[in-house]
């Protein structure tokens, strides 16, 4: 068994093996020498142990992962695999474990916190991709509900769910042959999550006498899961929105060293066991780890009421889906896609994918559990037999395709599996771009990657436009604002004139005596307070808020032009320098709006910040907290168009680079092209790439 590795250049690596183990011994090898650092991280963020090296700030996490038992529920997943897929994973650990020493070595971070790389296990791709997506279908928010209603009352229980933006999200665009210059399908999108540095996908080629594929890689992940095009099939996701993790609230006791739940049968023994976390320039924490007949707790204990447990498929199936990612690198068709997926677990996708010879598919795929309606909006009783599982929702939606498909997270094709979606603002501005043009290329699809209008800000404008008796600033604002193009350029003083504003009318709604009981969030673990500020919440859902008859004493008017009139008299604004908002003076929005990348440690001599455009209902989404900051924390983490007419047509872009390593070539290479909404080529022709020699 062989395999070499080539590169394009952009550094992006080509592996070609004899066979597939080979192939994935060579990919688990090469993101071990281009990611060391980022791999070993998310390693030991899947077994509860990144505190040891990052300090403190990463102990929040690590209690959560040791609490609901990833890496115990990756290793139950690997050990049910079938044989191939379990040999097939195998052979990936052999290779980043072959690789990481040389990687590390290379990576200035594993000195800097006196980090020696580790041992993988084979489930630890299991538990790496576990951690990815155990908050991806946002399971907090029902402890939100829960706070709004024991504060505000039952009718306020769904008051934020305006279809507010989720943690992650993607856009997603199929269109049919009949709609192209070719004649062919495109395949088109881009994923949106918090932006990281090294990027969370990674740009890659896997080629043996069974398949070639090009795809988009999660490192420290086998195969390519979520993007790929094999030659003859191309498929793409976004998040389905679906709601499959419930919330129990637990009534636990203690019997000597042992813990009893209350369940439906009454008192029964629940597991227990302390692990230590240990923590950098600190001394280690004792974690108890819980799980009841439910599942694991992860809030509260015994001693500490509530305790509250996560009930999550792949804990209860003992599978993650993995058997799907080397049927999906052998697929031809979409039929061939559409029965890989059908093994799908976790997370639950929006699945679209064409192949060569006209075939089109749209659907649902993953596990989703059949229950109680109310599992989906609130924590629900451990005791009450009527919130238990009964089943799988089977077979999950499909729809046909008509000559273009959408998928941007909004309400549609997995309605009837979820709660809260993304506004449809996105979606629609897709679809009208699509439609405004015919015999669309891939190189023609930056434009709608790269759109910047602003859907949702047509509802406060409406409403702005209405008010009369402002100070002549304000007055000025609000006609300025209201002749606003809506688009979110990086160049424009207009848009930033309207963030300004909305920011100011986020604040003032969060500060109003009316929402006052949810300013305090209730004590749940660190992990979960992203879900549980006000600030944001309100910052999502201005519009259904302002519109609500539950709360009390709250006058949209008088809020918006409280709003505008703050803005135009031009104080600075804790979310960036504002400038003077009425008189034409606010810096463009770029100037606010930059790129926040997260790092695991960050560089030491990190460059200049770039300025970006977008929002977070843009096509080009590119999303800020409105009221908290300005800075993008979460956006486009690579851009794509798969041809299904000639592969090397296809186009992609990622927000940085195809290595890891600070200071390379190819860490940073790619980041030029993806400010500027460019795509890049997809290389296939082999003899138009540089084999690297076996030496490292």
């Amino acid at each position: 068994m062989t395999a070499r590795v080539f590169r394009d250049a952009w550094g992006i690596p080509h592996l070609r093996a004899t066979d597939s183990r080979a192939l994935a011994v060579a990919q688990g090898r090469v993101t071990a020498y281009d990611r060391a650092w980022q791999i070993e991280v998310e390693r030991h963020r899947a077994g509860g142990t990144s505190a040891s090296f990052l300090g403190a700030e990463a102990l929040g996490w690590d209690r959560f992962a040791r609490q609901a038992r990833l890496d115990d529920t990756a290793h139950r997943c690997f050990a049910a695999l079938d044989p191939e897929t379990t040999d097939w994973v195998r052979g990936y650990v052999e290779g980043v474990n072959e690789g990481l020493a040389t990687g590390a070595a290379r990576s200035p971070e594993f000195a800097a916190v006196g980090l020696t790389p580790g041992r993988w296990e084979p489930w630890t791709p299991l538990a790496v991709w576990l951690a990815h997506h155990i908050l991806f279908a946002g399971f907090p928010t029902k402890l939100w509900r829960e706070h709004v209603t024991h504060r505000l009352g039952e009718a306020a229980a769904n008051l934020f769910a305006a279809d507010a933006p989720s943690t992650a999200g993607s856009n997603g665009w199929l269109l049919a042959g009949d709609r192209t210059a070719t004649g062919a399908a495109l395949l088109a999108g881009d994923p949106h999550r918090f932006i990281e540095d090294p990027g969370v996908y990674q740009q890659i080629r896997l080629a043996c006498p069974e398949y070639d594929v090009v795809g988009l890689a999660v490192p420290g992940v086998p195969g390519v899961a979520h993007f790929g095009h094999t030659g003859g099939v191309a498929w793409a996701i976004t998040n389905a929105m679906a709601d499959y993790q419930d919330l129990y609230v637990e009534r636990l006791r203690r019997r000597g060293e042992a813990v009893e739940a209350y369940g439906p049968d009454g008192w029964r023994p629940a597991a227990v066991h302390t692990e230590t976390v240990e923590v950098a320039g600190a001394d280690a924490v004792e974690v108890e780890v819980i799980e009841t007949a439910r599942g694991p707790v992860v809030a509260g204990g015994p001693d500490d009421a509530p305790a509250v447990s996560l009930r999550y498929p792949p804990r209860v199936l003992a599978d993650l889906g993995f058997a799907t990612l080397p049927a999906l690198l052998r697929a031809r068709t979409v039929d061939d896609v559409d029965a890989a997926v059908d093994r799908w677990i976790e997370p639950v996708n929006v699945l679209q994918a064409a192949d060569t010879a006209g075939g089109l598919l749209h659907r649902v795929a993953g596990a989703v559990p059949v229950r109680h309606p109310a599992n989906r909006l609130r924590v629900v009783p451990a005791w009450a037999p009527e919130h238990a599982w009964q089943g799988w929702y089977a077979p999950l939606p499909p729809a046909e395709v008509d000559g273009c498909a959408v998928m941007a997270n909004e309400r549609g094709l997995a309605s009837p599996l979820g709660v809260e979606f993304a506004p449809p603002y996105r979606a629609d501005r897709i679809r009208d771009l699509i439609d405004s043009g015919r015999d669309w290329t891939a190189d023609r699809m930056p434009a709608v990657h790269t759109d910047t209008y602003l859907g949702s800000a047509e509802p406060l404008l409406t409403r702005l436009a209405g008010l009369t008796g402002l100070e002549p600033a304000a007055a000025a604002l609000r006609d300025r604002l209201v002749r606003w193009d809506r688009r979110m350029a990086a160049d424009s003083t207009d848009a930033t004139a309207f963030a300004l504003f909305r920011a100011a009318l986020v604040r003032r709604l969060a500060a109003h005596p009316a929402l006052a009981p949810l300013a305090d969030p209730p004590p749940y673990p660190e992990v979960f307070q992203p879900w549980l500020a006000l600030v944001p919440r309100v910052a999502y859902a201005v519009p259904a808020l302002l519109g609500s008859s539950l709360l009390p004493g709250v006058d949209p008017d008088a809020l918006l032009r409280a709003a505008v009139e703050e803005v135009a008299a031009g104080p600075a604004d804790p979310g960036g320098t504002a400038g003077d908002a009425g008189r034409g003076g606010p810096p463009r929005w770029g100037e606010l709006h930059r790129l926040t990348p997260w790092q695991a440690l960050p560089h030491p001599h990190a460059g200049p910040v770039p300025e970006l455009a977008g929002d977070h209902d843009c096509v080009l989404a590119t999303s800020s907290i409105p009221g908290v900051t300005h800075d993008c924390l979460r956006g486009p983490a690579a851009r794509f168009v798969w041809d299904l007419a000639d592969r090397a047509g296809s186009r992609w872009v990622v927000p940085f680079g195809a290595s890891g390593v600070p200071g390379d070539a190819h860490h940073e290479d790619q980041l030029p092209s993806w400010l500027a909404g460019d795509l890049l080529p997809v290389t296939t022709d082999w003899d138009q790439l540089t084999e690297e020699r076996d030496d490292r």
